[in-house]
């Protein structure tokens, strides 16, 4: 009887061991997923910000043409519109 124990406790052993190393995967995936996750929501926030920026500065661009070339047309309109 000692002797089947052996492969037995042995498997008992390797079945810990393969359990173990699962869940060390298993929480490096989702510490992976965690930060991909926040790594989206960062840059999606950082864009969003970079987009309002771009947007108020193509206002203020197409304002300053549009005043410039409400006068009589010249040079430097002729450049910004064509």
């Amino acid at each position: 009887m000692a002797g089947q124990e052996d492969p037995v406790q042995r498997e008992i052993h390797q079945d810990w061991a393969n359990r173990e190393y699962i869940e060390v995967i298993t929480s490096s995936i989702k510490k992976i997923a965690d930060f991909l996750n926040s790594f989206d929501m960062s840059c999606r926030s950082r864009l969003a910000t970079l987009n309002e920026k771009l947007t108020a500065l193509e206002r203020r661009i197409e304002y300053i043409e549009a005043r410039v070339c409400f006068k009589p047309i010249t040079r430097v309109c002729r450049t910004f519109l064509f």
